[in-house]
C-alpha cells in the first residue's frame, strides 16, 4: 500500500491493509452501505447511528501539555494530557488499524486562502469520510493531486481508551499537529476538533475565531449569530430571504468574515418543511442523517427522539439555494448573541452597548439542550464563555478583546436574543415561537426596532413593539402568571451573571 503525500503523522498507515483516498460521494455512500454503517432513506440520504455517544463528550477531550502549549493554553478549562500518554494512544491506534481498511479525506479549513489550513482526516468508517468531506472545504482537482497536509485528524471510534472508567478520548497535540479520536462514533467530534485547532491558530494572527453562523442580505450586509448548539444558529441563519455564508464556525479578519467549513450540521428534532424549508430541502442525496429513526418506506421521522433528541444532518453548502460562494462576507453590521434561557426571564430581544456586549460575550449564558452533549437529557443552565467554551484553547480574554476591537473598528450593533422559554421556566412555560424570533431579527436587520426602554433588572435596552410580534411577547414579565415570581427568578439570574463575571474582572 502506498499513499501519495502521506502526512507526517505518528500513526503508522503502513500497517493498514487498504487505504482509500478522497473517494467521491457515490463511492462513500456505497461503501457505507456495503460495510453495514448505514441505510438509505427515501430520497437517497444516508442514515447512520452513533451508538453509545449521540452527542459530544467534553469530559473526554484533552490537549497535550508540553513546552509550546504550557504557557499559551488556558488550563483552567482544558484538560492536560502528557506527551507520553498521547504517544501511547497513537501506538494503540496503529495496532488497531493493522490489517484494516482506512479512508482518507483531504480538505481545507478556512474559506479565506490567507488563513486556511490543510487537514488530512484518517477514519475507519466510510460514513465518517462522507460526513467530513461534506463538512469541510473540498480541494479542487489540482489541489487534491498535490495536497500537502499540515494537520492530521485520526478518528478510530471503535478503539477505546479504557482509563479511569472512560472509554472515549479526543486528544489534541497542537505541537505535533495531530488529533486522535477514540471510543466514540459521534461524527461531530471531528468537526469540532478542527474548530478547536482554528481557535488556537487564528487569534494568534489577529483573527477573531467565532462559534457563530453568518448570512448576507441582498444589500450586502453581513450578520453574525453566536450561540451554543440548540440556540438557533443554523435555523436562523438559513433564512430564505438572505444568503448563507455558514452555519457554525467563522473567522473575522481585517478583510471581513469567512467560513471555516464547507457544509452545515443541522439539528433535525421536529424538523418540518413549513418551519425550516431551507434545511428541509438541503437534506437530499449526499447528505448524512445521524440517529434519525426511519418509519414505513424508510421515511425519516423527525419527531421520533427514541435514539436521542440530538438528531442531526450534515450537508454541503451547495445544498442551500443561494449560499454564498466562496463563503465570505464583509464586516458585520449586526451581531446576534443567541441564548436559550431555560428560566424564561430574559427579554426575547435586547440592544446591547459595547460594554454589555463584552459582558454577555464573556458570560456566554445559555442552556445546554437535551442530547447535544453526553448525559444532557433536559435543558441545563450554563455559562459557556464566548458562546463556545468547549472549543477554546486560549484564555477567554483573548477572544473577548478581539471582539471588542472588531466591534469598535466597524461599528457593529450587538443584540441579545432569547430563543428559550417564556411564560415560566422549562417545564412550566413554553419556548418562544420561531416565527416571533425570526420577525424580531428581521426587524433588527432592517432597522425597524425603535422605542427602547431600560429593563429594571438586567439593565438591557428592550423594545415595546415589533412588527409581526404580539406586544406581550416582548415583555417576559407579562407572560408569567405570577409577576412576583418572575421578579424573584430574574433577580436570581442577574446575581448569577454578576457572580460568574467576577472571574473575568
Amino acid at each position: 500500500m502506498s499513499v501519495q503525500n502521506a502526512p507526517k503523522t505518528i500513526i503508522d498507515l503502513g500497517l493498514a491493509q487498504v487505504v482509500h483516498r478522497n473517494l467521491g460521494t457515490a463511492e462513500l455512500v456505497e461503501a457505507a452501505i456495503l460495510r453495514g454503517e448505514g441505510r438509505l432513506a427515501a430520497g437517497g440520504v444516508l442514515v447512520a447511528t452513533t451508538g453509545k455517544y449521540t452527542g459530544r463528550t467534553p469530559k473526554d477531550k484533552y490537549v497535550v501539555k508540553d513546552a509550546s502549549t504550557a504557557d499559551t493554553v488556558d488550563w483552567s478549562s482544558n484538560q492536560p494530557m502528557d506527551p507520553g500518554t498521547f504517544a501511547m494512544l497513537a501506538d494503540k491506534v496503529s495496532v488497531a488499524t493493522a490489517g484494516k481498511t482506512l479512508f482518507i479525506v483531504d480538505a481545507w479549513a478556512g474559506a479565506d486562502p490567507k488563513y486556511r489550513i490543510a487537514v488530512r482526516m484518517i477514519v475507519e468508517n466510510a460514513y465518517h469520510a462522507l460526513f467530513i468531506s461534506q463538512l469541510l472545504i473540498k480541494p479542487t482537482a489540482e489541489e487534491a493531486a498535490d495536497f500537502s497536509p499540515e494537520w492530521t485528524v485520526v478518528d478510530y471510534g471503535t478503539e477505546t481508551w479504557e482509563r479511569d472508567g472512560r472509554d472515549a478520548a479526543i486528544a489534541l497535540n497542537l505541537s505535533e499537529k495531530t488529533v486522535l479520536i477514540l471510543g466514540t462514533l459521534y461524527a461531530g467530534e471531528m468537526k469540532k476538533s478542527v474548530f478547536t485547532i482554528m481557535n488556537y491558530l487564528l487569534p494568534l494572527q489577529g483573527v477573531m475565531s467565532m462559534h457563530c453562523s453568518a448570512n448576507l442580505g441582498s444589500g450586502g450586509d453581513t450578520a453574525l449569530y453566536f450561540g451554543l448548539s440548540g440556540t438557533g444558529k443554523t435555523t436562523l441563519s438559513a433564512d430564505p430571504d438572505r444568503f448563507l455564508i455558514g452555519d457554525d464556525e467563522h473567522g473575522w479578519s481585517d478583510e471581513g468574515v469567512f467560513n471555516i467549513e464547507g457544509g452545515c450540521y443541522a439539528k433535525c428534532i421536529k424538523l418540518s418543511r413549513e418551519g425550516e424549508p431551507t434545511i428541509w430541502d438541503a437534506i437530499r442525496y449526499g447528505a448524512v442523517l445521524e440517529n434519525v429513526v426511519l418509519k414505513d418506506g424508510r421515511v425519516p421521522d423527525y419527531d421520533d427522539v427514541s435514539l436521542t433528541e440530538n438528531t442531526r444532518c450534515a450537508y454541503p453548502l451547495d445544498h442551500i439555494e443561494g449560499a454564498v460562494a466562496p463563503s465570505v462576507g464583509g464586516h458585520p453590521k449586526n451581531v446576534f448573541f443567541l441564548t436559550c434561557d431555560a428560566l424564561g426571564v430574559l427579554p426575547p430581544i435586547s440592544r446591547l452597548t459595547p460594554e454589555q456586549a463584552k459582558y454577555h460575550f464573556l458570560n456566554g449564558y445559555t442552556a445546554k439542550v437535551a442530547g447535544t452533549e453526553a448525559g444532557v437529557t433536559e435543558p441545563q443552565l450554563t455559562f459557556s464563555t464566548c458562546f463556545g467554551a468547549p472549543f477554546l484553547p486560549l484564555r477567554p480574554g483573548t477572544y473577548a478583546d478581539l471582539l471588542e476591537q472588531k466591534l469598535s473598528r466597524h461599528g457593529s450593533q450587538v443584540w441579545l436574543v432569547n430563543t428559550g422559554w417564556t411564560g415560566g421556566p422549562y417545564g412550566v412555560g413554553s419556548r418562544i415561537k420561531l416565527q416571533y424570533t425570526r420577525a424580531m431579527i428581521r426587524a433588527a436587520l432592517e432597522g425597524r426596532l425603535t422605542d427602547f426602554s431600560t429593563d429594571p433588572i438586567f439593565g438591557l435596552s428592550v423594545v415595546a413593539s415589533c412588527p409581526d410580534v404580539p406586544s406581550e411577547v416582548l415583555d417576559p414579565r407579562s407572560t408569567w402568571a405570577d409577576a412576583a415570581a418572575y421578579d424573584a427568578k430574574a433577580s436570581e439570574l442577574r446575581e448569577k451573571f454578576d457572580k460568574n463575571f467576577e472571574k473575568y474582572r
